[in-house]
């Protein structure tokens, strides 16, 4: 388990974590923020990065060897999305309560082409089933981008394409009996994969309060925060599942971890509008 643990901290992750770091520290001194806040707040963010890559990994880790890994993964790492699509529907904007899990849908397949390259697994991850993927993912993004530029009288047709289309691709997925599932794994990860889940969702939950804290400090513009930080944090499960699925020669495993998640999203923000227009 230790061996996991110091494992899932790669040198990308440090990447990202200077990003970040750089990100809002730089945002605070062109807009005259506060810098030692705009610090701790993009080390919190760090933290919950550090807390959700690890947890994937050891769920990943403890369910590797069950066929179907790729469709479980992608319902698992939509914890984050899940819990800021709840916070935006307690503080009554829908459209913050949507804007995370389908910002996500562009992130996702940006990430998972990021995983291919690193894994050097490119053209492998390409010719595997590239129909369902091109389509699942160009339908979901579209459902997303619609989303912002309809009105709100046109919510409850949007609704009812987003389960028309999402519903039929869910269940005409691959079948992932074609791949073989992992004999080997390390059984003592089992017994935390409670743990890890209750990390992950504890993890997603402070996710958005962590961002607020850091954009408000660093004076960043709140969409550009949305849209480069609070979607690719919220996606950063689906990169660690697909470079632990790509990394043990998964590739349609690591496409339905983000298809599935594409899917998953559209049916949060479907579920999040249906009770908004409910609770109207």
């Amino acid at each position: 388990m230790r061996r996991l643990i110091l494992g899932s901290i790669t040198r990308l992750d440090l990447v990202v974590w200077l990003l970040v770091m750089a990100f809002f520290c730089g945002s605070s001194l062109l807009s005259q923020g506060n810098l030692q806040l705009s610090f701790i707040g993009a080390s919190g963010i760090i933290v919950e990065m550090l807390f959700i890559g690890l947890s994937i990994e050891i769920i990943i880790e403890s369910i590797k060897h069950i066929k179907g890994i790729g469709t479980i993964t992608g319902f698992i790492t939509n914890g984050p999305e899940a819990l800021c699509l709840i916070v935006g529907l307690i503080a009554g904007d829908i459209l913050f309560a949507a804007s995370t899990p389908l910002g996500s849908n562009f992130m996702n397949p940006i990430l998972l082409i990021t995983a291919t390259i690193i894994c050097k697994s490119t053209l492998q991850t390409l010719k595997t089933k590239p129909v369902y993927s091109i389509i699942t993912m160009l339908s979901t993004a579209t459902l997303a981008v619609s989303f912002f530029i309809i009105p709100e009288s046109f919510f409850s047709y949007w609704l009812l394409l987003a389960v028309l289309v999402t519903v039929p691709l869910f269940f005409l997925r691959p079948d992932e009996g074609e791949e073989e599932s992992d004999a080997m794994y390390d059984e003592n990860a089992r017994k935390w994969l409670i743990p890890a889940i209750l990390l992950l969702l504890g993890a997603g939950y402070f996710l958005d309060p962590v961002v607020s804290f850091a954009a408000e400090s660093s004076k960043a513009p709140k969409g550009v925060i949305g849209f480069l930080v609070l979607a690719t944090l919220t996606s950063w499960p689906e990169f660690k599942s697909c470079l632990a699925l790509l990394s043990r020669n998964k590739p349609l495993a690591a496409i339905l971890n983000i298809t599935i998640s594409n899917i998953t999203n559209i049916w949060l923000a479907a579920g999040g509008i249906g009770f908004y227009l409910l609770s109207q």
